[in-house]
Parts: structure tokens; C-alpha cells; sequence
């Protein structure tokens, strides 16, 4: 009564799992799921549990089919993965498998394509030569940021018409050529370009957005066309030419706080308090840039001397993982929240090449964490989100339910992986400390 499984070769990094379950295994499942039923079942006329199977059947024949196929499929394709040691990356949903048929006498056939890690050999990981830039702060970084506190701390000054820099609120409809509706949102929030032609609008960046949007008044509707970002996380938007429209309801300038206002706010006496905390903030961000840069250039190193077959385009799964793992990667570095979301819309909007260098660093830090043994432990989650907590001026016990709410938490786990993964093969690096001015020059071309 065992399954068939055969295992064929689907395109790069991709299996065709085919399972045959034999009909004896298929009548067990469907007792099995019978038995289940009628013991629970309440039909008019008869007590819990004594109905007459054949009224048990007419009634729900239906679910106890449902219920033997998500029994049988999901058996069968767990058993298939293990059993042929598939490192499956995407387990398909439930969903994928109903349109399997199941008869009783009958066998099942069942196929499906799952995305698997790609096998290659890692170069050498020890000696690898690593540029270590100095993280002191440049003059007047501090006032600068000072400023950037002001303006995310300002009051909103609404307005009677719009100019560079202010903000618009209000309805964002997003259609594509089909005339498929993709957004509708309530409050949706779009800013005026301070300079340049480019902005952003539902999380996708457009090329001539001063040009289309203008500066309309309150009430006015605006309308902005825009090809659809080829490595879009929803694949029903890539290359589709979209419009949105945009109903103003509301425009808002936003007016600094006052000095006095930011030092009460953050409970300090003086200003001197408040700029101190602001260098520590700036320090300790300097400090996780460098261990950044530092990183990069290991993942580097692997990518150029490992070579292994990647998937023709990305899947909207493979996209939305890449982009989750590089809005990590900002938040770590304490980039400010509004500017995570310009780096988001910039990283959709990027080319099919380094889209697929996002994916292939991902299988490469993986494939290292297993040569290393790399294992997490729940205080090692919880450091990292203190110092991130702390990069965001947020609690830590807040940022970690708005990582839960958000879905990211998985995601933060795959990061202190990864970090400590790459932190490991740092340890037995050749490290060369450099001048931040020579070491921009140096990889001022690189990715």
C-alpha cells in the first residue's frame, strides 16, 4: 500500500513531485474520514452517532470527499518530501490540491511543483579579505538629524493648495489595463516631490509624477499612469500598464517643532540632553552601517565565486521574501520609516538583475548557515529587537507586537541568522581598517 512518488526536474530550482496513492490507502482515508463524521453526526430522528451510514453518506458525502482528500494530499506530500530529502523553500496551500479527484476504489493521482534551495559547493570561507570603513561621525550630522526630528515631530499646517513638499491625503484607486482593480484605499498618502520629477504613489515609483500630478487643490482628482514594476511582490501587477486615481481630500504642510517642544517631548532639562541622545542614536547606527558594509562584502565574495542556476523570473513569493529581508536590513540599520517606504517603491522598481542577485544572497547565506551550524536562540531575537527598538525610538516590547501584527516577525528571525551566519565567517577574515572617504572611492561602482 505504498505511494508511487516520482521526482522530475521543473526548471531551475524547481521539483514535479507526482504521488499515485493506491486505491486501498484511498478507501482507508475515506472510513477513516466516514467514521470521523458519523460519530459526530446529528441527523432528526436518530440519537448522536446511530444514524444509518447510507443517510450519513447522502448527507455528507461531499465533506467526508473534502476531508479525504486534504488528508490524503497532505500525507502524501509530506511523506514524498521527506522521504526524497527535498529542501522545499514554499509549501503550496491547501488550496492547490482541490481539484484532485477522489473516488473510492479509485487510486489518486497527484502532481505539484515546489521551489527547492539549488545545490552547488561554497568557495572558501576563511581568509576572506574584508575592508573595515571608520564609523566616525562627519560634522553637523547632528544638527541634520536634529532637523529630521523637527519635521517627523511637526505639527500638520493644513493648506488651500498644494506646492513642492507638501502632503496630500485621500482616495487611491488602482486599476490596470484590463481594468482590474488592484487598490482602493481610504487615506492613502502621497507627497509632493521637494525636488526632481520622481515620486511614489501606492509603493510604486513614477518616473514623471510632478508632470502628471501637478499641484492640484483640495477636491481636485489626478490621474497617474505607470508601468507596473517587473519584480512587483504581486505578480498581477509586473509590466501592466496601471492607473491610478487619486481624489484629494485634505493638503498638509508640515510645520517643525519648536526646539523647546522636542526637548519636553523627550523628557529631557535641556537641549544639551537632547543632542547627546541623538549622538548616541547616531553612533550606534554608524556602528551597525559598518558591520553592514562589512557583511556586504563577504556576501559578495560569495556570489562572485559561486555559480549555480537561479529561476527565470522571480514568483511573487521569492519577490515579496526579497523585499522583506531588505526592509530588515534598513530598519536594522535604523533608517528612518519614510524612507524605508522610498527604499521599498526604489527596490521594486529595480532591475531584473539585481532582483535575482537579492535571491541568489539569499541561498548563499543559507547554504553557509548550514555549513556552519548556525542555531538561533530566543535571546538572541530578543538583542536584536532592543537595538532595533532602539534605532526606531520605539519601545521593545512595541516593535515587537508591530512586527507580529505586520507578519515580519519570521522575517527577523531570518535576519539574526543570516547576520550571525555572515558575523561568523568575519571571525576568520583578513580585516583592513580604512578611511570612510576611501572606502566610498573604492566601491563607489559597487552594487
Amino acid at each position: 500500500m505504498s505511494n508511487t512518488v516520482k521526482i522530475e526536474e521543473a526548471g531551475p530550482c524547481r521539483k514535479k513531485i507526482s504521488i499515485d496513492v493506491p486505491a486501498e490507502k484511498v478507501n482507508e482515508a475515506m472510513e477513516t474520514a466516514y467514521a470521523t463524521v458519523a460519530h459526530e453526526a446529528t441527523i432528526p430522528g436518530f440519537r448522536k452517532g446511530r444514524a444509518p451510514r447510507r443517510l450519513v453518506e447522502k448527507r455528507f458525502g461531499s465533506y467526508v470527499q473534502d476531508e479525504t482528500r486534504s488528508r490524503l494530499c497532505a500525507s502524501a506530500y509530506q511523506e514524498a518530501v521527506e522521504s526524497n530529502e527535498l529542501k522545499v523553500l514554499a509549501h503550496p496551500p491547501a488550496e492547490y490540491f482541490e481539484d484532485v479527484e477522489v473516488e473510492a476504489n479509485s487510486p489518486v493521482h497527484i502532481e505539484v511543483e515546489v521551489e527547492v534551495m539549488p545545490e552547488f559547493d561554497l568557495p572558501e570561507l576563511k581568509d576572506i579579505e574584508v575592508y573595515k570603513p571608520d564609523n566616525t561621525l562627519p560634522d553637523g550630522m547632528v544638527d541634520d538629524e536634529i532637523k529630521k526630528i523637527a519635521i517627523n515631530e511637526g505639527d500638520l499646517d493644513e493648506q488651500d493648495k498644494s506646492e513642492k513638499g507638501n502632503y496630500l491625503t485621500g482616495k487611491a484607486v488602482m486599476v490596470d489595463e484590463e481594468g482590474t482593480e488592484h487598490y482602493n484605499i481610504d487615506g492613502a498618502v502621497i507627497q509632493l516631490p521637494e525636488e526632481g520629477d520622481e515620486g511614489m504613489i501606492l509603493g510604486v515609483i513614477v518616473p514623471d509624477f510632478t508632470k502628471q500630478v501637478g499641484t492640484p487643490k483640495e477636491g481636485d482628482s489626478v490621474t497617474v499612469k505607470v508601468k507596473g514594476p517587473e519584480n512587483h511582490e504581486v505578480e498581477a501587477l509586473r509590466g501592466k500598464d496601471l492607473t491610478v486615481t487619486f481624489e484629494v481630500t485634505k493638503i498638509y504642510a508640515i510645520v517643525p517643532a519648536p526646539m523647546a517642544d522636542i526637548v519636553a517631548k523627550y523628557g529631557f532639562a535641556s537641549e544639551d540632553q537632547l543632542k547627546e541622545m541623538v549622538s548616541n542614536r547616531l553612533e550606534q547606527r554608524a556602528v551597525a552601517q559598518q558591520q553592514s558594509v562589512m557583511r556586504q562584502q563577504v556576501v559578495k565574495y560569495l556570489a562572485d565565486n559561486t555559480e549555480f542556476d537561479l529561476p527565470a523570473g522571480l514568483t511573487a513569493q521569492q519577490a515579496a521574501r526579497s523585499l522583506e529581508r531588505q526592509r530588515m536590513e534598513l530598519m536594522y540599520r535604523g533608517v528612518d520609516p519614510t524612507e524605508i517606504e522610498q527604499n521599498m517603491a526604489q527596490l521594486r522598481n529595480a532591475s531584473a538583475a539585481r532582483a535575482t542577485a537579492e535571491l541568489k544572497q539569499f541561498f548563499l547565506i543559507n547554504k553557509a548557515a548550514e555549513a556552519l551550524d548556525v542555531q538561533i536562540e530566543e535571546a538572541e531575537i530578543n538583542a536584536q529587537i532592543v537595538q532595533m527598538a532602539m534605532q526606531q525610538g520605539k519601545r521593545p516590547e512595541q516593535f515587537r507586537e508591530e512586527l507580529i501584527k505586520s507578519g515580519q516577525a519570521q522575517a527577523l528571525v531570518q535576519q539574526v541568522r543570516e547576520h550571525k551566519t555572515v558575523d561568523k565567517i568575519l571571525e576568520d577574515a583578513k580585516v583592513e581598517d580604512i578611511s570612510a572617504e576611501d572606502f566610498n572611492k573604492k566601491f563607489a561602482n559597487a552594487e
